[in-house]
């Protein structure tokens, strides 16, 4: 049970519950992946309403990433699609991982979606359907959610996936209908019949139109079935297009409260708050299913923002590693994303690859006894990539968070609160981060105020410590 209070009321700082920078750096690890101190410094000039705002209408006026040069090319036009092939869906990989990277908030809303409307590539494999299916998610994850339910259902990658394109009026299949209600809009049983299924696959028949694999499909009149259908309680020749009209029509609070149930348990808690989501429902469909206004709401309010929501969820592999990237040191280049992208696949998250239909579930299914030694290494050989190659920006990382100061256990807790989002447990937990970043410095260089951050032996002392931060529990968390 979740003990937040908090109200959807716009959340406004008072002496117990200031607006700093962990609730900064909250926002931006669940709505993005962590924050620079750029990031920081900005949004502690603003007011916090007028900070999630910006924030949310800069996503919205920037719009899609910028295009590819393959992004609409058909199969009959690849030299070597063997080799060629791969290396677009590599493009498009370290595209989305920079975009996460640095675009956080669209990186995150795109993986979100991604991971609510899944497909999977391999059931696919082909990178202009890849890259339509990626660009609507952009286009509409802030955006209006039954265009984007409407949108997303005639991608190439989603009639492939859900084998729409095997669904003719002699050849009913209805892989898709069902994922639409089960998964998509309403939620496992929520008020729709069998028969309801059976009706919106024959109203889903007819997009089987295509000339060449990773060419366009569209719909073909003849495969469609014209006969009537009768779809929540209203009868007639209906299409597809129809039935996203119906859809949102007859069932449009079922649909709201999914939805923002959904948002809630992902943006929020694991703990759903049956009340607020409710709110937030109402709030869905008196916008005509607008998204923003949701985010607006959910985002600027106190309970978003009260201390029982923050540090309470489990980081994703992405999570962890580019929140490591942002709050840390960024030593990135393609290469090395490409073996990230490859590694985090290996322990739970591949990208355009859930697990199944119905996505990760995330939170406690991120972690097991095989992933966490993986996610340990990850960290580790991130920090040490960059001790073999930059090391002095370790010593830049401490100093840009510790200034001048030089007591090791001054600057321990600073990094140690810096990276983890309620700090660590007990005093003797900072004690025992402060004996690890003392490394091999005999003491009486510390007692003597002789040591600080300008010496040799400060970088290796801040990687040991980071390396020991990395494998704390807290560390998992956001």
């Amino acid at each position: 049970m979740s003990c937040n209070t908090g109200t959807l009321t716009p959340y406004i700082p008072t002496a117990q519950t200031p607006w700093n920078k962990k609730r900064v750096q909250h926002f931006y690890r669940r709505l993005g992946f962590g924050a620079t101190d750029v990031d920081i410094s900005s949004a502690l000039a603003l007011a916090p309403s007028v900070f999630v705002e910006n924030k949310i209408n800069a996503v919205i006026n920037l719009g899609v990433s910028t295009p590819l040069s393959w992004e609409n090319m058909t199969y009959s036009q690849y030299t070597n699609p063997d080799t060629e092939i791969p290396l677009q869906h590599q493009e498009l990989y370290i595209n989305f991982e920079h975009d996460m990277i640095s675009q956080s908030l669209r990186g995150r809303f795109t993986l979100f979606w991604s991971n609510h409307f899944v497909t999977r590539l391999e059931d696919y494999w082909c990178p202009s359907w890849m890259h339509n299916y990626y660009k609507t998610l952009q286009q509409y994850a802030f955006g209006n959610f039954k265009e984007f339910v409407r949108a997303i259902g005639v991608t190439p990658a989603m009639i492939v996936f859900l084998n729409n394109y095997e669904n003719t009026a002699t050849s009913p299949n209805e892989n898709y209908a069902r994922e639409l209600y089960e998964l998509f809009t309403l939620g496992v049983n929520n008020n729709y019949t069998q028969t309801d299924i059976v009706e919106t696959a024959r109203a889903f028949t007819g997009y089987t139109g295509y000339t060449e694999y990773c060419a366009p499909i569209t719909f073909n009149a003849n495969d469609f079935d014209f006969g009537t259908k009768t779809i929540f309680g209203q009868t007639g020749n209906w299409n597809y297009n129809d039935v996203i009209n119906i859809l949102f029509q007859e069932r449009a609070t079922e649909i709201a409260n999914y939805i923002c149930g959904k948002l809630y348990k992902y943006f929020v808690s694991p703990e759903i708050d049956s009340n607020i989501v409710s709110q937030l429902a109402a709030t869905f469909i008196a916008n005509n299913f607008e998204l923003a206004p949701v985010y607006k709401q959910l985002f600027k309010s106190e309970h978003f923002f009260n201390d029982t929501a923050i540090g309470v969820d489990i980081k994703s592999p992405y999570d962890m590693f580019n929140a490591m990237v942002n709050e840390s040191i960024n030593f990135i280049d393609n290469d090395f994303l490409l073996n990230l992208i490859w590694y985090n696949g290996q322990i739970g998250q591949e990208m355009f690859g859930p697990i199944d239909v119905a996505g990760w579930q995330g939170n406690h299914d991120w972690i097991n006894s095989s992933t966490l030694v993986g996610r340990w290494k990850l960290i580790e050989w991130y920090l040490w990539r960059i001790w073999d190659n930059n090391r002095e920006a370790l010593r830049t990382f401490a100093v840009s968070l510790a200034g001048s100061i030089n007591d090791p256990a001054v600057i321990a807790q600073i990094i140690v609160d810096h990276l983890l989002p309620n700090g660590l447990q007990t005093p003797a937990d900072y004690t025992t981060a402060t004996d690890v970043f003392k490394d091999q410095v005999p003491q009486n260089y510390y007692d003597n105020n002789l040591w600080n951050l300008q010496w040799d032996s400060a970088p290796y002392q801040v990687l040991v410590l980071l390396l020991h931060i990395s494998k704390l529990p807290e560390f998992q968390l956001k």
